[in-house]
């Protein structure tokens, strides 16, 4: 202990810099800095709506969503009577032993919403979980097929699919491995997707072209029959919004059936609602994946969640023979959390009776609209998105020769572009020379121009003092 112990009731008291305080000393975050002894992060004391409220008061849009995933806003009520109800009657139960209505009922309702024969869900803690789930899930299948070879996953460069061992491991953030070890052995990375680094002449049906054979090369390299799935986000969410070509997904998709290869659609972003509709494979990207990977807006960030949805075909394989021995040990204490389970309920409910969805789908072209006008910019190289999710990405250009010049530029243009914005009342989510934008998908028009409009004052802040 290097401070005095507190009490409860001195704790409800503490001050803000007490607060403060002892979050730099005590709370090690996500991805936190081995280099910063003192962060001073922001406070946030409460939500509401699509504004995140600090200790002084002070309100800011909330730009990135929370992490994606604050769907229906904060600070609603409807949310916090379903969740104490459950809390009242029943807070847990083994889902070893026991079935409850709360799971039974949300099993069901994204059984309706998924796309083909992918009725059959199997409940996790998040994100990172659902994607260990479904890597193992692919792992078993093959195994219990006769085919203890075809293990190793194809992922992409760029890609995010969680922090947890095996989701780590197909994860294509070079940044995010540097000093982590992974699994290795088991995973091919396909080069680069993004439109933006296609060479200056090539057309965008030429780029998609290129990255299925990507694919196609891969699997001839590898071999169909070492090789048990694909992992595939619709959107490349963390790695910087990067919206693939169209009928790349379709293509890839074909590809993977004809070599017996699992599509895994990770749609922890890109599920409830970020684009318009609860999942975005089929309607958006005219896929019915094998699998498919969500959390996040399950639950708009009330509770933790994730789900794991898996095509009646595969199961039915593994039921084609007499297997009542055999057990997929892949669970949690917390799989199908019925007080979790009810907060999904009535998010989805909450969705429904509002039109969230056509909501999406409405404002969506006046929020890319705002977002492509960034592009005015002359340390703005590309502005690119889809539905409620954007991104901006700076670049010197021609205004440094020096390539330490360069690199300091990039290093910083998130970083500058989130305090300016912080500063007008709008967080934004800082990627090295990046900054991403998902906000609740409650967020009206007047809302959206409000965003833009300081994000517009930030950009130009952050080009006058780096240029003049």
């Amino acid at each position: 202990m290097t401070d005095t112990p507190i009490t409860n009731s001195e704790a409800a008291t503490a001050s803000v810099d007490d607060i403060r305080s002892w979050d730099n000393a005590h709370y090690v975050h996500p991805w936190e800095s081995m280099g910063v002894d003192s962060p001073d992060r922001l406070i946030a004391l409460r939500g509401e709506g699509i504004h995140l409220v600090d200790t002084e008061g002070r309100r800011y849009i909330d730009g990135p969503g929370g992490m994606w995933n604050v769907q229906i806003g904060y600070g609603n009520a409807e949310m916090a009577e379903a969740i104490a109800a459950q809390v009242i009657a029943l807070p847990f139960q083994s889902p070893w032993a026991f079935a409850a209505s709360p799971s039974s009922i949300l099993a069901k309702r994204l059984a309706d919403m998924t796309p083909g024969d992918l009725n059959s869900v199997f409940f996790t803690t998040g994100g990172s979980s659902a994607v260990d789930t479904a890597l193992r899930f692919a792992q078993f299948y093959n195994n219990l097929k006769g085919r203890p070879d075809k293990k190793i996953v194809l992922a992409r460069e760029k890609g995010y699919h969680g922090s947890t061992y095996l989701a780590a491991s197909v994860s294509g953030k070079e940044r995010d491995r540097t000093f982590m070890d992974t699994a290795v052995e088991l995973v091919r990375f396909l080069p680069d997707v993004n439109p933006l680094n296609r060479p200056g002449a090539m057309s965008v049906e030429a780029w998609c072209d290129a990255k299925v054979q990507d694919l196609s090369t891969m699997i001839e390299t590898v071999g169909a029959d070492k090789i048990a799935a694909f992992i595939a986000e619709p959107i490349l969410a963390s790695g910087g919004v990067i919206v693939p070509p169209d009928g790349y997904h379709r293509r890839t998709r074909e590809l993977c059936a004809e070599h017996d290869i699992l599509y895994i659609s990770d749609e922890v972003v890109t599920g409830f609602g970020r684009l318009g509709h609860w999942f975005a494979s089929e309607p958006i990207f005219g896929i019915v994946p094998d699998i498919i990977t969500c959390a996040k807006g399950i639950t708009s960030g009330y509770l933790p969640l994730g789900a794991t949805l898996i095509s009646d075909r595969l199961l039915d394989d593994l039921k084609a023979a007499d297997r009542s021995d055999v057990a997929f040990s892949n669970g949690f204490t917390n799989s199908a959390h019925p007080v979790c389970c009810a907060a999904a309920l009535k998010n989805i409910e909450i969705m429904e009776r509002t039109g969230l969805l056509e909501h999406v789908r409405e404002v969506s072209p006046h929020f890319q609209d705002r977002l492509r006008a960034l592009g005015r910019h002359d340390i703005v190289v590309d502005t690119r998105g889809i539905g409620l999710v954007g991104c901006v990405e700076g670049g010197a250009g021609s205004n440094v020769t020096s390539e330490a010049d360069r690199l300091t530029f990039d290093k910083e243009f998130g970083a500058r572009v989130d305090v300016a914005c912080e500063a007008r009342g709008l967080i934004v989510r800082p990627n090295i020379n990046m900054c991403v934008m998902s906000p609740p998908l409650i967020i009206t028009r007047y809302q959206i121009d409000e965003m833009f409009d300081i994000l517009d004052a930030a950009i130009a802040e952050v080009q006058a003092d780096f240029f003049g």
